[in-house]
């Protein structure tokens, strides 16, 4: 009876087991009660890291964000310059064009399925779900935010739903880079005239309104042709295995 019973209960939670890793209907609500839990951890443990180091670590901490601020002065007292330049570019020449990009740190919340390591649930604050994001990491493009479910929903680089507008080489080859749920990308509608070589550097164009232009994509590691177009294998730059925090562009100009 004991063997019976041992082997029903074995039968069972291997039965439980394969439908919750492949069954979305089963995972989606224990997922978004762990999202719940985790949002809501994540946040006490912020309150409660800052009371710990606004009273136990306040002389370190104040000696090393001076040595910050005062490399972060440096730095902003020469974007503000360049900024200025642009403007009065922007003025003498009559044009509507302003440069006012919003960039802002954004959290992982967990992956939208076991099993799925390129989409990701992110915490936003102020999510517009009606918009397309771009997501950094590093100084390197990481991958899109698109809406699912009215939530922030991150597609990183190597997801087939992945796609942006980039420029190749030094002559800025266009093409359209996507995720091929493998280990490099892709990038299709290179147009067959533009010179493009192994080892090119690609970039965002921004002319998608996802990215700024000029955020690295990665390496060309191959070239091919097709239907009047070139095809380029990438090599990207973007590499993390344990994703924590993006930056995330939710303004481009």
């Amino acid at each position: 009876m004991n063997k019976e019973l041992a082997s029903f209960f074995f039968i069972f939670i291997a039965l439980f087991v394969g439908a919750f890793y492949y069954s979305n209907i089963i995972q989606e609500p224990f997922i978004y009660a762990l999202n719940a839990l985790k949002t809501s951890y994540h946040s006490s443990i912020k309150i409660t890291g800052d009371a710990i180091d606004k009273h136990f670590f306040q002389a370190q901490e104040i000696e090393s964000l001076k040595e910050k601020l005062a490399k972060y002065e440096n730095n902003h007292l020469v974007m503000q310059q360049l900024a200025s330049e642009v403007e009065d570019l922007f003025a003498l020449n009559h044009s509507t064009l302003r440069s006012n990009p919003k960039i802002e740190l954004t959290r992982v919340i967990s992956y939208e399925k076991f099993g799925d390591l390129n989409r990701l649930w992110i915490d936003v604050v102020d999510y517009n779900k009606t918009k397309i994001y771009g997501l950094i990491y590093n100084e390197t493009v990481a991958g899109i935010v698109i809406p699912k479910k009215s939530k922030a929903l991150a597609l990183l680089n190597r997801d087939m739903k992945c796609s942006y507008a980039v420029y190749i080489g030094k002559n800025k080859a266009p093409g359209v880079a996507h995720g091929n749920n493998v280990e490099d990308l892709i990038v299709d509608f290179i147009p067959a005239w533009h010179e493009i070589k192994v080892g090119d550097e690609v970039i965002t164009s921004g002319l998608d309104n996802i990215f700024y232009k000029g955020l690295k994509v990665g390496k060309v590691l191959s070239i091919t042709k097709s239907q009047g177009y070139q095809i380029a294998v990438i090599k990207p730059y973007y590499d993390s295995n344990d994703p924590s925090y993006f930056h995330l562009i939710k303004r481009v100009n």
